[in-house]
């Protein structure tokens, strides 16, 4: 599975520059000049990385920050913000809205090598969390009176596509239950992020407890490795 990065900065020489940087160690990338539009791609695509400049005509780095971790397919995704060196006071605010590391510009190619580097463990660990492998156990979705019965189509550590019985509205939030092969049935929050037709829905996991997550790891990591040999 690739490494797939997002880049917004409304100077198109850094982008162009942190898109090629990416591009020379195997990381795809978007990049945008025009902030609005990654509030569009960030609803609907899964992102391994995003670099956002933090003086930007709004929404800015720090608003687009605090957008992303409110929830969402990229909720979790390393955050890089990008400022000059006369923005050293912003720093704390994006750190604050959930910022991860930080490139001061002007932006070098060595300093951008240098933070992929140190933040390969964090995109990694993104990626295997959102690796969605094909897999299909039984499914019961419960939304207050509403109950809808199916199966996964295909799973990850962060959420799961299923095909039931019918669709709840995207935001909304369901106790799942998955009847795994491998042991006691799990029960899980999990919130619609996309609807695909009158039967199929893509959710994502939340608030997890320690066991919650350990029953889905038990269940997939033989899974995930019997799809890699």
């Amino acid at each position: 599975m690739s490494t797939r990065a997002l880049v917004v900065d409304d100077d198109p020489a850094n982008c162009e520059l942190i898109k090629e940087v990416l591009h020379s160690v195997d990381i795809d990338s978007l990049a945008l000049t025009h902030s609005g539009q990654a509030v569009t791609f960030l609803a609907r695509e899964k992102f391994d990385a995003i670099f956002l400049d933090v003086n930007m005509p709004a929404p800015n780095g720090i608003e687009l920050t605090r957008k992303i971790r409110s929830g969402g397919l990229n909720a979790s995704t390393p955050i890089m913000v990008i400022t000059g060196e006369d923005e050293r006071a912003l720093l704390a605010k994006a750190f604050e809205a959930g910022a991860n590391f930080f490139l001061y510009k002007p932006v070098a190619r060595h300093d951008i090598l240098r933070l992929v580097r140190a933040t390969t463990d964090s995109i990694e660990h993104e990626k295997r969390r959102f690796r969605r492998v094909k897999v299909s156990c039984n499914v019961v979705v419960q939304s207050g009176d509403t109950q809808l019965k199916g199966s996964t189509l295909d799973m990850s550590f962060g959420g799961m596509f299923v095909q039931v019985s019918g669709v709840l509205p995207v935001g909304a939030v369901a106790q799942v239950t998955l009847h795994v092969p491998s042991g006691p049935p799990l029960s899980l929050l999990a919130r619609v992020l996309r609807v695909a037709g009158a039967d199929s829905m893509g959710m994502q996991f939340e608030s997890l407890t320690p066991a919650q997550a350990k029953g889905l790891q038990e269940f997939l990591l033989p899974v995930i490795a019997a799809k890699t040999v």
